[in-house]
């Protein structure tokens, strides 16, 4: 392949991912097919099937992505003079937005659907986006290089947080079984789970 064909390869790829990204907001992911991603990308099916084999590749890219916008690349950094809480409270609420915006849901569900019967597959995936250092882990140790936390694995300390906000904010809206959590309560439970995880690892 040349590099004239693969950047044009790569601009149309992009312009898919767009186009997904403007569809799945406006129809839903259900309500969007691989012939509305073609006439939105102004592409051909056949170069969508190309690059995604399938509607739910592309939903995992998304949701990959979404995961480095909202976790892993958080323009957070760890302070030596504030107070703890308040950079924590920072980071979790973070979290917190993202797991229950419905945009994140509405993927997740369709990757939930689409891997149900595949177990091994949905583990793999979600390995390779735990295997991102997030800016949770990062502030987590620079927090105990700097003697204010304490504890053996960071690993540990995050997969405790992310399941106090996914219980809250992720699994009863994915079913919809607890109505959209407002702003006000976002804040409340955030200052909860930080609550929590400091008065175990603060030194």
């Amino acid at each position: 392949m040349t590099e004239t064909t693969r950047k044009r390869s790569d601009k149309k790829r992009e312009a898919i991912i767009q186009a997904a990204t403007q569809a799945f907001q406006e129809f839903g992911v259900n309500g969007t097919s691989m012939d509305k991603l073609a006439e939105l990308a102004q592409v051909s099916k056949r170069t969508v099937y190309n690059h995604f084999s399938k509607k739910e590749e592309l939903v995992m890219h998304l949701i990959k992505e979404q995961w480095k916008s909202a976790l892993v690349n958080i323009g957070v950094e760890y302070q030596h003079d504030l107070p703890l809480n308040a950079q924590l409270e920072e980071l979790v609420f973070q979290e917190v937005t993202f797991m229950c915006s419905e945009g994140h849901l509405e993927l997740a569900r369709v990757a939930i659907g689409h891997f149900f019967y595949e177990p091994e597959k949905l583990k793999d995936e979600v390995a390779q986006l735990k295997a991102q250092e997030s800016s949770l882990h990062r502030w987590l140790k620079a927090g105990k290089a700097d003697g204010r936390l304490v504890f053996d694995d960071p690993e540990q300390v995050v997969n405790e947080i992310d399941s106090l906000i996914k219980g809250q904010c992720f699994w009863p809206q994915l079913f919809k079984i607890e109505d959209t959590i407002s702003e006000d309560d976002k804040r409340r439970i955030t200052q909860n789970i930080v609550a929590l995880v400091l008065c175990r690892y603060a030194s």
